[in-house]
């Protein structure tokens, strides 16, 4: 695990050094740069040493010195790779480096490389013999990388404030489109980012440049798509069987490291069951798993995270945390993550990895599996959500909204008052925006008033509805797999994780996220994942459910998930507001006056002044 940065053209070795200095959180245990002065290209490296420690030094070269590559991420299929690679001819010069893997299956198989590798990674090729320089980014996204293209440099980098370090992007301007879409989101959707000219390489992207005439090339290699078959072969029991074999090699897979590795523990049936998994692989009492505990008992999960751990007999770790005491080190968290999150369980998702890393270097975790068997509470409300509207005429529409608006604001974790004025909100569009609008800090008319810009809510939500309506099935459940597995996940949740492990060096693994796993799931119908009807209500994750019922208690198995949260409605009340004009383009007094409606109570806008602090707080740190 690494962080990486690069450039081609204007630039010299001082800036190199630069970039990968501002990486050095997600590299503390060594650096390497390298720098050809004729073209000019430059590349540089911060490793975490976890797989191949005395090897794996960055960047590295082939034996003819024509190929040179630095790598963030790690592999899980490399051992098999090397072995048909070596049956090529190649001869390997370490141990069990995966990034060599990544130099001759470069050499070998081309472009057809991406395909082939089942991992997360942001890697950057340099051929030095066709004078080209290539980037790639996971099927997910998992490991970041974003880039700019200029008249007189392109450079990348994994993190945002790390690639600004380049003396030709310090001075880059804030994207009002962008921060309109972050306003509607919560997140950073596609390529966007908070800047003018600087751009995500989307996951399962691969991006070439030519080095002379700085040309460049973007295509995909992989896309995730809900596919399933319309009369499966398998039945129920054979299905289950199936998912309980493939995440049985997922986590074993990501069982490999050559320094301490643990779990995440929520409590919930994913991390359960990778946990699960993993005892299968190696002696439970040798594994360690970690899990917060918060004396506000609506957000506290350490006891069912203790039960599986009991269950299963790993080494469990809790630390109980004063969530009060943790809402001071909120505003260094934003100014630290290094761009803006719109997710709160930022602040508990980084105080589990600070936990963590105190013991292991590596965690697996239980991401991507609320996305591909439907987890979440909106797929329980989907078809009475089409029912109401259908059948609640748009006048009686707006006046239910309105009572709901004005619901005392509760501080329990996901509260009825603000589960319910959020699904109101996206009824009255069509079912593409349903999801995107329930996620929103803010509504369309909403942003058009404090940016004091018309937008459309197809301008807003181009890349949503653009993939809405490129799922083949015609099924709404579908439809909402394909856009929590594309957009929330991949945009949302594997960034929030990625940044605040990395923060203190910690890598994260997801055994959801496994190319096996995902290829068999998205093919499986909704109906596996989603049981019941809309009289008796759903159960989620169904099949998931089935594959573990063996493995997990029942009471872990079939109670309600409980997002990973803080009392973010009443902390609020007790924070000041970000200065006059800290957010450009923004309407400051109209999100001033939206902030004394919360701390009074007339309102719920937790998400909208989140992400006013976040957004403050990130672009402030890096002017």
């Amino acid at each position: 695990m690494c962080g990486i940065a690069g450039f081609i053209g204007a630039g010299t070795a001082a800036d190199i050094k630069a970039m990968t200095d501002a990486l050095i959180h997600r590299g503390p245990d060594g650096e390497g740069h390298f720098a050809d002065q004729h073209l000019p290209v430059f590349l540089g490296s911060r490793r975490l040493a976890v797989v191949d420690v005395p090897g794996g030094a960055q960047p590295m070269w082939d034996g003819t010195g024509d190929i040179c590559v630095v790598f963030n991420g790690e592999i899980y299929n490399h051992q098999g790779l090397r072995r048909q690679l070596e049956a090529r001819g190649c001869r390997f010069q370490t141990d069990h480096s995966d990034t060599e893997v990544l130099i001759h299956g470069y050499k070998v198989w081309g472009m057809d490389l991406w395909a082939k590798l089942n991992g997360m990674f942001a890697v950057a090729i340099y051929d030095r013999h066709r004078k080209t320089m290539t980037l790639a980014r996971d099927r997910f996204g998992e490991k970041p990388l974003f880039y700019s293209a200029h008249r007189d440099v392109f450079a990348f980098a994994s993190e945002l404030p790390a690639l600004r370090m380049h003396p030709s992007l310090r001075a880059a301007s804030v994207s009002q489109t962008a921060l309109m879409k972050f306003f509607a989101h919560g997140f950073f959707p596609g390529e966007h980012t908070p800047y003018e000219g600087i751009a995500k390489l989307p996951a399962g992207h691969v991006l070439t440049i030519d080095a002379i005439t700085r040309s460049i090339d973007i295509k995909p290699y992989w896309r995730f798509e809900i596919a399933p078959e319309t009369a499966p072969t398998l039945d129920v029991n054979e299905l289950a069987e199936e998912v309980e074999a493939i995440l049985s090699r997922a986590v074993r897979a990501r069982l490999e490291s050559d320094v301490p590795l643990g779990i995440f523990l929520s409590g919930g049936v994913d991390s359960g069951a990778v946990l699960s998994f993993a005892a299968d692989a190696q002696p439970a009492a040798d594994l360690k798993s970690f899990s917060m505990g918060f004396r506000e008992t609506s957000y506290d999960e350490s006891s069912f995270a203790e039960e599986v751990a009991l269950h299963v007999g790993s080494t469990h770790h809790v630390e109980i945390c004063d969530l009060e005491a943790s809402q001071k080190t909120v505003p260094e968290l934003l100014k630290r993550v290094g761009e803006p999150i719109g997710d709160s369980s930022i602040l508990p998702t980084s105080m589990l990895a600070a936990f963590a890393r105190k013991h292991v270097t590596v965690a697996l975790a239980g991401d991507g599996g609320d996305e591909l068997f439907a987890g979440y509470d909106p797929f329980r409300v989907l078809e009475r959500a089409k029912i109401y509207n259908q059948i609640v005429p748009k006048p009686v529409h707006a006046a239910v909204s309105a009572v709901a608006a004005r619901l005392p604001l509760s501080d329990r974790n996901m509260s009825l008052d603000f589960v319910l004025n959020r699904g109101l909100k996206g009824l009255k569009h069509a079912p593409a925006l349903w999801n995107p609008l329930w996620l929103a800090p803010l509504q369309p008319d909403e942003i058009a008033d404090l940016f004091a810009t018309r937008i459309s809510s197809e301008e807003l939500y181009s890349e949503a509805i653009a993939a809405w309506e490129a799922v083949p099935s015609p099924h709404l459940v579908d439809r909402v797999l394909d856009f929590y597995t594309r957009f929330y996940l991949t945009d949302g949740i594997l960034v929030k994780t990625d940044r605040a492990s990395m923060m203190v060096s910690l890598e994260t693994r997801a055994p959801f996220l496994d190319n096996e796993l995902v290829d068999f799931v998205r093919r499986i119908p909704w109906q596996a994942k989603l049981q019941g009807d809309v009289v008796g209500g759903y159960s989620t994750k169904w099949i998931l459910k089935q594959a573990l019922r063996r493995r997990l208690p029942s009471g872990i198995i079939h109670r309600r998930k409980k997002g990973f949260g803080i009392p973010l409605a009443r902390w609020l009340k007790d924070w000041e507001p970000p200065a006059q004009d800290s957010v450009p383009f923004v309407n400051s007094e109209k999100l001033m006056n939206r902030w004394k409606d919360h701390t009074t109570g007339r309102r719920d806008d937790r998400l909208a002044l989140w992400s006013w602090l976040s957004l403050s707080h990130s672009l402030n740190e890096a002017a």
